[in-house]
Order: structure tokens, then C-alpha cells, then sequence
């Protein structure tokens, strides 16, 4: 079995990156595997600190083989990453996607490549997400849903043939197709809101673009029930994450065996699951009352 090459998107957090390399490095795959690390330009005000991440990246050791790809001029994470899976699926067939701010459990890369081998060949499952934060121990270790999360993500050139970067003529589908509703989880939390900013310049979202792009496929995504990766970022040190701890998931820390699941179709346990998470989260009294926690801790972040 070959095993998939790993890309990991860098820019200006020197810390996150290091720990991030280092829970990679606890994997046991991670000595037969392919790294590529893209490095993004700096934009006015963050030479020194992606200088330091530069430097970083060149010390590591431990993969099968390192490619350091430093982009010359700011790309942004959206083109950033849409151009590095392209181009890297189209060699490999098959990709294992980080940012710089997830931390990975022991056996995220036996999970991702289980999972990458074992739905190789099933049109309808397009997406593997490795990370799970709806607080619900009742969830199956694994299962199937109509929705892409982006943060510890694996794909094939089969799927990622799909992708539309075209959020306008995504929305006009969502909204012809009358699915809007459907794609909110039951309006409890606006993804479509998210599509139509995007369209208006208003955030530069590559992720909700691949799952719009899924979603009217009718293209399943495999998540896991245990998380296999943590998200660090929401601290304030990112382009898209403030504080306030909501997406907050602790690592497993046994292998997590990947089993077919038949028939091919999405868990609505699952997907209820999810809804009820978001109309608990993104209610407005939800909403009130976290900034008014994070504010009292001198939290201003969004």
C-alpha cells in the first residue's frame, strides 16, 4: 500500500507549525510519507515571523521526504490551497490536508489512509474529516454525512474533480434546487450565508466552496465520532478564527479501525446530531452569552 502524500499549509505562526510537525511525528506512518509544506508570502507587517516559520520548516526531519514550497507573493489560504491539492492530487491520486493550527492524535495517518484505501472506489463518499467536536458520545466512530469539514481533511482526484471554485453559479443551484434550508442543517447555522459572502468578497472561504460543491453531488463525507485532530487556532492568531473555545475537541488516543459502512448512505442520527450542536451554539442567546464570557476575560477576539 502506498501512503498518501501529507500538505500542510504554513504562513505566520511559528508555534502552532512546530507543534503541529511534532504531533505528525508521532504517527508511526509519518517516517513512509511524503511531506509538502506550502509556505505563504508574508503580507505588510509579518516578514520576521514568516521568516521564522521558513527556518523552521527547513530544520525538520523524520518524513520519507520533505518539499518545501515557498511562494514568492501573498496567495492567501483560499488560493493557497486550492492550487497545492490540485496540483498534488493530479501526481498522487489520493492527499491528506493540515493547516497549521491542527494537532493530530497518534493514529490520524493509519486512519486517513485506511479510510483513503478503503473507499477508493465508492463514487459517493468524497471527503474524509478526521475532526469531531458536536460533543455527542452517542455518534458511531465513524459515519457518513452530506457535509465537509476542513480542519484534518483527505480526498481523491475523483472527488476533488468535482470542485466548483465558482460560488456564484454554487449558490444559483442551492437556490434553484430550493436545498438552502438542507445545507443549513435546518437553518441552524448559515452555511449559505457563509457562500454568499464569499461571493461578495467578504471572506475568501475555499472550504465552504468544496462543500457546496459535495453537497450537490449528493457526495458523502466519512467523519469520525472520536476526534483525531484538535484545533489550536482559535486563539486570536488567525485570518479566520477568534476565541471563545466553541469547536474545543480532546484527541483519541487508540487506533481508530475504519470499517465499510453499507449501504452507502447518509447517518440522519448523525446529521441530526450536528443540527441540534449548531441550534445550541449558534442560537443568539448562545452567541450573547459566550461574548459576554470572552469579554470578561479579556477576550475581544470575533
Amino acid at each position: 500500500m502506498s501512503y498518501a502524500p501529507i500538505l500542510l499549509f504554513v504562513y505566520n505562526r511559528p508555534e502552532h507549525t512546530r507543534l503541529a510537525i511534532d504531533s505528525l511525528l508521532q504517527n508511526s506512518l509519518a517516517k513512509k510519507s511524503e511531506l509538502f509544506i506550502y509556505s505563504d508570502a508574508p503580507k505588510e507587517g509579518a516578514q520576521s515571523e514568516v521568516d521564522e516559520v521558513r527556518k523552521l520548516i527547513h530544520s525538520i526531519s523524520g518524513f520519507a521526504q520533505i518539499t518545501i514550497i515557498e511562494r514568492e507573493v501573498n496567495w492567501g489560504l483560499a488560493k493557497n490551497i486550492i492550487n497545492g491539492v490540485s496540483s498534488r492530487v493530479k501526481e498522487s491520486g489520493r492527499v491528506i490536508v493540515l493547516e497549521d493550527d491542527l494537532i493530530v492524535a497518534p493514529h490520524f495517518l493509519k486512519f486517513m489512509n485506511d479510510a483513503l484505501e478503503m473507499y477508493k472506489d465508492e463514487p459517493q463518499v468524497g471527503h474524509i474529516q478526521a475532526c469531531e467536536f458536536f460533543e455527542d458520545n452517542t455518534l458511531p466512530d465513524t459515519f457518513l454525512i452530506k457535509w465537509t469539514g476542513s480542519w484534518g481533511w483527505a480526498t481523491w482526484e475523483r472527488a476533488w474533480n468535482l470542485f466548483n471554485p465558482d460560488g456564484a453559479a454554487l449558490l444559483h443551484q442551492l437556490e434553484e434546487r430550493q436545498l438552502t434550508r438542507a445545507f443549513d442543517f435546518n437553518n441552524s447555522y448559515g452555511f449559505t450565508r457563509m457562500l454568499r459572502r464569499q461571493i461578495e468578497g467578504k471572506n475568501n472561504s475555499w472550504a465552504i466552496r468544496w462543500n457546496a460543491s459535495l453537497f450537490l453531488k449528493n457526495v458523502l463525507s466519512l467523519n469520525v465520532g472520536k476526534s483525531l485532530v484538535q484545533n489550536i487556532g482559535f486563539d486570536g492568531s488567525g485570518t479566520n478564527c477568534g476565541g471563545g473555545g466553541l469547536y474545543a475537541s480532546s484527541l483519541y488516543q487508540e487506533e481508530l479501525p475504519v470499517i465499510k459502512i453499507e449501504p452507502t448512505e447518509e447517518n440522519l442520527k448523525a446529521r441530526k446530531s450536528v443540527e441540534n450542536y449548531y441550534k445550541r451554539t449558534n442560537s443568539f442567546q448562545a452567541k450573547a452569552i459566550r461574548r459576554i464570557k470572552r469579554t470578561l476575560k479579556g477576550d475581544f477576539g470575533a
